[in-house]
């Protein structure tokens, strides 16, 4: 009996709550296994699926969205051992887990802490609430592979953002396994979408997109690069949040301001009755 071919797994991008192979046909290879190389059409299609997502997710409750949060951190925490298998220590996967359900916690009481009624002069009533900025480019960092995910992912959609993920070239088995979690919890489709391959290839096309609101520099660790890219979002005037700093400590607290950061302020008037 001749010995078994090995089956190498071929990890697809995740597009539109689906995975297809990226259009070019490419791939290359990451711990024995084949990645798909993202093209500049795959970050096109990646930023239609997730602006069709953005009604319905920004439409959502808070509670409804903390719900699903919670339940996706549920999938991870019963994947552990695999992304142990891929070589993600298990404190980072659990440090992952627990910050996904902090942000999950937030959901409902966003609005409360950073909303409210404002003191006006007149028979008014002034009220500002938060609400999602829209489509968001983000590019992950390279390490911690899956707490960096979590950490740039989880912020931006609890508050009913959708995003296009640019992982790790480096590090894109964490991401795409984190992308079948999401696709076996309850998130909607193209409400996070993740691409694999050269940051080169894929990122300037999501800075310059006119569809995508904000993009997070924070796993772009050229300045030259990074540079460019803030050139290119000021065509649309992205928001644009900085690259982290090298020393930066993903295991600190991570605070309220990569919420806040993709958030705008809804201000509404209204008449006092008699």
């Amino acid at each position: 009996m001749s010995e078994r071919v090995a089956v190498r797994k071929t990890y697809k991008l995740f597009i539109g709550g689906k995975f297809p192979r990226s259009e070019s046909g490419r791939s290359y290879l990451v711990q024995d296994s084949n990645v798909s190389l993202a093209s500049r059409k795959d970050a096109r299609d990646a930023v239609v699926a997730a602006r069709a997502a953005v009604k319905g997710w920004a439409g959502a409750t808070a509670y409804n969205r903390g719900q699903i949060l919670y339940r996706v951190a549920e999938m991870l925490e019963g994947r552990r051992e695999q992304f142990v298998a891929l070589g993600v220590p298990g404190d980072e996967v659990d440090a992952a887990i627990d910050r996904w359900v902090w942000y999950a916690g937030w959901s409902d009481k966003l609005p409360q802490v950073y909303g409210g009624a404002n003191p006006v002069a007149g028979p008014y009533f002034n009220l500002s609430a938060p609400e999602p900025t829209g489509m968001v480019a983000v590019v992950a960092p390279a390490s911690p592979a899956l707490l960096g995910l979590v950490s740039v992912i989880a912020p931006a959609i609890v508050t009913g953002n959708t995003v296009v993920v640019a992982a790790s070239p480096t590090q894109p088995l964490a991401a795409v396994t984190l992308a079948e979690v999401l696709a076996t919890s309850d998130l909607p489709g193209g409400v996070v979408n993740i691409l694999t391959g050269a940051l080169t290839e894929t990122v300037p096309t999501l800075a310059a997109h006119m569809d995508v609101n904000a993009i997070d520099l924070t796993g772009v660790g050229d300045a030259a690069l990074a540079a460019d890219l803030e050139v290119r979002a000021a065509e649309n005037l992205k928001r644009v949040l900085r690259p982290a700093p090298a020393d930066h400590d993903w295991h600190a607290d991570p605070g309220v301001t990569r919420m806040t950061t993709l958030l705008e302020t809804k201000t509404v008037w209204h008449p006092k009755g008699v």
